[in-house]
């Protein structure tokens, strides 16, 4: 394994893993195996003998490889990486992380879908957890976070009924990874505090383009805590380097179809290539005298902090630059929850959060089977830890001594608690004085105006589609009862124009008016919630098809290529099988793919290259097709040589993103910009005509 010139990161793969390599196979006892591919029999066709402990060593641990799923988040993609700090911190937090700015911090981040199972697709409209285990030097801190700022319900007592109801439904576990059916809305339909969420669900947000160009939030308001135990209230941001993309609906059904591990492909390719996805760690830092200013309540999960009240403070950023080794024993059996916090960073009263932190280590309790959970290497702090708890099912650790309590005299009062250390975790002491009830709190009531604030906010096109995803959603609920609820008490609520379009398009009577208790958000609009305020700063990783048939140009192709790997993108010459091609000049061209096997859903931007015969072009039905399909999905397109024909040919209309050019060069740099903005959504009305 290579080093990584960071004694921390160095220590920690060093324990947590094992080389097999130059290694004679064994059993798990260490005895060396002579032969693995026959039990022991009598004779060559007789019974198996129960004395073949080889076997039964094998087998047993086959029969029990399998751990129960993830309730939530059982779709998950896992990388290695590390954290570096900025300068300054140490104003708002004690935690030496992030306030240590010479020794990065190694991380492991895990990034999954809410609903479906560990089989379903990647590409679905769904919520993305996003959580990242830093191992720092004071203990392991875990920033469990979402892709969304926001979340469905503001009291952890819920979440089992809104997990219950996004669920396939009990009777024929149908839908698997879709929110769009009858339980889901009735909930959300009786559950008006989750309005703020749908719309986000509803947006591009939900339908990622891949896990390198997605945000993260930490959801719930916590607390940084310096060393002169000053506390400040903090939301969590973490944004990515690569800017934000998402993919358009048609776009993703295909992908699900086509390609349904395109995620995490897409991210084990990126990291393989030495393409290192990169995000800033955030916080919005504020104080509670601040926060009682504002007319939402920061400790009501659904609702966000307009960055125009209080902007992101850059903290440091993160790098994912590893792969996993063994997906079950990492991705798998990382165990992250919001209750894992190191010294300088606390809690808030957040009803949502206060949850959480109990469910997560229980559910980790039954999944992985043992209260050492966290003895597991993915899971093992990379510093030195100290416990008096022994027993329990595999219990790696082997201490010495007599004493498994606190105080002793028997080990000399060894381990013992640190009076003195200023990084010793203390919790704030937060004054509080009332009465024990069961109650949601005034200032929770509002479950409308940041959710008109978020639709008001985002292009014409998010808004858009909003309304197309909100219309296909409930045109799958059966019950009429459950889609007149959505749009007359949610969505008319957020948007009489939004409601509207969604009330047409289900043939339902449309509202004319919003319930009297709707008040307006003091924020009404917040250019930070568009997609369109996280553009890419370079192409890195974005992927090129390069369509070519015999006769092609072989000096395109080469220069096409060196401008990709200049730029550090993914150019992929794909012709009709995998055969190489001929070039215009004689010359073998190899080909990394066939244009019906690798589709234009998993590319950014399509060249068709010159030099070949305009008619064969035309006579691929394919090749068209995919052309055709590029063009409807609003990615850049370039057509050199005779191919500016394709524009009459396949009634495709000229715009800022199709390039016609004899040579590639004379359009490589705009062709680099529209690649930048990933899609170029003017297209979007004029391709509705265009066949799926």
């Amino acid at each position: 394994m290579k080093k990584s010139n960071n004694p921390k990161i160095d220590q920690f793969e060093k324990e947590a893993y094992v080389d097999p390599k130059g290694k004679t196979l064994t059993s798990s006892l260490g005895v060396p195996v002579a032969d693995n591919q026959n039990s022991l029999k009598i004779n060559q066709t007789g019974p198996t003998l129960l004395e073949d402990f080889l076997l039964r060593d094998k087998l047993i641990h086959f029969d029990r490889e399998r751990i129960p799923e993830r309730v939530v988040h059982a779709r998950g993609v896992g990388a290695h990486g590390y954290f570096e700090a900025y300068e300054g911190n140490e104003k708002w937090t004690k935690a030496k992380f992030l306030t240590n700015t010479q020794n990065p911090t190694p991380i492991f981040v895990r990034i999954s879908t809410v609903q479906g199972g560990r089989g379903s697709a990647d590409v679905v409209r769904d919520v993305r957890g996003f959580s990242i285990k830093f191992y720092t030097e004071d203990g392991n801190y875990d920033l469990v976070g979402n892709n969304i700022p926001v979340f469905f319900i503001q009291d952890a007592i819920k979440f089992p009924d809104f997990v219950h109801a996004v669920k396939p439904e009990d009777p024929n576990e149908v839908p698997t990874g879709q929110s769009a059916h009858d339980t889901f809305w009735d909930f959300i339909s009786l559950n008006t505090e989750a309005s703020h969420m749908t719309t986000w669900v509803m947006s591009d947000r939900a339908i990622p383009r891949n896990l390198r160009s997605i945000q993260g939030f930490g959801v719930h308001t916590f607390r940084l805590i310096n060393k002169e135990n000053q506390a400040h209230l903090v939301k969590f941001h973490w944004t990515p380097k690569q800017g934000v993309a998402q993919v358009v609906w048609d776009e993703a059904l295909k992908l699900n179809g086509k390609d349904p591990d395109f995620h995490r492909r897409d991210l084990w390719d990126a990291i393989e290539r030495g393409n290192y996805p990169e995000w800033e760690l955030g916080a919005q830092i504020f104080t509670e005298e601040q926060a009682a200013q504002w007319d939402f309540d920061v400790l009501d999960a659904t609702k966000l902090v307009p960055e125009e009240l209080v902007p992101i403070t850059p903290l440091g950023k993160f790098t994912l630059n590893r792969n996993t080794d063994d997906f079950f024993a990492e991705t798998e059996q990382v165990a992250f929850s919001p209750a894992n916090i190191v010294s300088g960073i606390d809690f808030s009263n957040d009803p949502l959060l206060q949850g959480r932190l109990f469910s997560y280590t229980d559910t980790h309790l039954h999944r992985l089977g043992t209260a050492n959970f966290n003895q597991i290497p993915i899971n093992k702090p990379v510093c030195p830890f100290h416990t008096n708890r022994r027993g329990g099912y595999a219990n790696h650790e082997v201490y010495k001594g007599k004493a498994n309590y606190e105080p002793n005299s028997v080990d000399e009062n060894w381990p013992r608690e640190s009076t003195n250390d200023p990084h010793a975790f203390r919790t704030h002491p937060e004054q509080i004085e009332g009465s024990k009830l069961r109650i949601r709190p005034e200032s929770f009531a509002d479950h409308f105006s940041q959710a008109t604030m978020h639709y008001q906010s985002l292009a014409k096109h998010e808004q858009q589609h909003i309304k197309d995803a909100y219309a296909f959603e409930l045109s799958k609920v059966k019950a009429i009862e459950i889609r007149e609820r959505v749009v007359n008490e949610v969505l008319a609520n957020i948007d009489l124009d939004l409601a509207q379009f969604v009330a047409n398009e289900l043939g339902l009577d449309a509202p004319t008016k919003q319930s009297n208790s709707v008040k307006k958000a003091t924020v009404t609009k917040s250019d930070h919630l568009s997609t369109l305020a996280y553009p890419a700063s370079d192409i890195k990783q974005r992927k090129i098809a390069l369509l070519v048939h015999n006769g092609a140009n072989a000096s395109s192709i080469d220069a096409i290529k060196t401008w990709g790997d200049s730029e550090s993108a993914v150019v992929e010459v794909l012709a009709p099988n995998a055969a190489p091609v001929k070039s215009n000049d004689g010359k073998e061209i190899a080909v990394d793919g066939r244009q019906n096997g690798e589709p234009s859903v998993t590319y950014d931007a399509v060249v068709i290259v010159d030099g070949d015969n305009l008619d064969e072009f035309l006579n691929d039905g394919v090749a068209k097709h995919y052309v055709l399909e590029t063009f409807k999905h609003l990615k850049p397109i370039v057509l050199l040589g005779d191919k500016e024909a394709l524009i009459k040919e396949l009634n495709l209309t000229q715009d800022a993103a199709l390039f016609t050019s004899q040579s590639f060069k004379d359009v490589s740099d705009q062709f680099k910009i529209a690649i930048q903005n990933h899609r170029y959504w003017d297209r979007e009305d004029k391709v509705a005509s265009i066949p799926a």
